[in-house]
Order: C-alpha cells, then structure tokens, then sequence
C-alpha cells in the first residue's frame, strides 16, 4: 500500500508537471538496521519520484557509503539532501510525513526552480550573509505550525550560499530534543548561539539568522 494517497498523487503529479522546470534529486542516507523509520522514507521518496520525471532519488547506505556521508555532512539517519543543479544544503532528518510532507513538496518545486517566493530584500540579505549558518528547526509531525519554520529555514539555504538548514523530527532524535530543551515546537536554534521557538514572520527570522551569523552576536 502507498504511502502517498491516490487523490494526493493525482494532484501532485498536476502540481510538478506545471511548476517543475529543473531536475531534482532526493538523495537519500539509510539502512537496515536500527532506523525505524528508513524503510517508510524510503518508500516516500521512491513514491514521488514516480509522479515526475524530473524528480530523481539516490539512495545511500550510512555506513557503507562512507565518502558520500562525508560529502553531504549527514550525521544521523533517515535522512534526505534535496539537491538540484547543486546542493543547497537542505536537509531533512527523519521522515517528512504528516505535515511535513507539504514541506519536502515545496522545497523540490524551489529546488528545481533555483529560487524562493522570499522578499526580494530578504533575498538580498541572505547573500550577503558570508559567514557559515547552520539553522536546524525541531518539528513533530502533528505540528501544524512547524512546516512554516522549516520551510523558511529551507528557502534560506536556497537563498543564502553560506546557509544550510536542517528539519529534525524531535521524535526520532530524543537525544538532540533533550540537548537543546526542546520543550515544544517548531524550535528553531541557528549557529548553537541563537534559538527561538514558535513561528515567525520572515522578517522575524531573517533578524535571528543575521544576528547569528555576526561574530559579535548584533546586527548592525
């Protein structure tokens, strides 16, 4: 049985036939054993790579494939790197279901475009960030506000070329939910120095992701 309902995949398949305009490739880090989750994300990927031929998937095994691992800096499985002409350093760990399947649907029609529906001004100061950003937004998936930050987030990372950000499912990761006192959610923590939780305008956000990537910790 799929996983994508009927209905969603008729809709999809209209969706990335009318928006999609560069390949995408959903590179997928798993394995067999103790990881829960990889087979069910597994499947997702596989699902939407049938409703588009521009949607291709890889899939590599975290502890064989060693230098792949390396290459895109993936720490912790399941995990999906959403890559297009390049790697934009969008990351999602964990499986993006519930809502936050919305979100990996959004991000390959960005991907595949190269661009974001961001402010152009937000745009703009994104790329002007020079210095590394890592953004990791925690989520459940019956969280209804998560996907919002994540996507935000996510946009960044098109946007921004020192910028790569990070979904956490906080269920499958306990161990990072407790590192960083993940209470409730979306909690949102950029570069270990900077962390807010709730959803926020982009406005908002891009405050916190400048405010992260000063050396002083100010905006200027």
């Amino acid at each position: 049985m799929g996983l994508v309902p009927e209905k969603e995949r008729v809709k999809l398949t209209e969706k990335f036939a009318r928006e999609l305009t560069g390949t995408v490739t959903l590179v997928l880090f798993t394995q067999e054993f103790e990881c829960p989750h990889c087979k069910e994300t597994r499947q997702l990927v596989e699902e939407l790579s049938e409703l588009s031929e521009k949607i291709n998937v890889e899939v590599y095994d975290f502890a064989a494939d060693e230098e792949k691992v390396k290459a895109f800096s993936v720490d912790k499985i399941p995990a999906i790197a959403v890559v297009g002409e390049k790697d934009y350093g969008i990351r999602f760990y964990g499986i993006p279901s519930g809502y936050e399947f919305s979100t990996l649907v959004e991000d390959i029609v960005d991907v595949s475009n190269g661009s974001t529906r961001l402010s152009e001004e937000v745009k703009k100061k994104l790329r002007e960030i020079t210095q590394p950003v890592h953004i990791q937004v925690f989520v459940t998936l019956s969280c209804p506000y998560c996907p919002r930050m994540v996507r935000l987030a996510h946009q960044a990372a098109v946007e921004g070329p020192s910028i790569r950000a990070d979904m956490v499912e906080s269920m499958e990761f306990p161990h990072l939910a407790n590192k960083y006192g993940v209470m409730s959610v979306p909690k949102t923590v950029i570069n270990e120095t900077v962390e807010f939780v709730g959803a926020v305008p982009e406005e908002h956000f891009l405050h916190y992701v400048l405010k992260a990537s000063q050396p002083s910790g100010l905006v200027v």
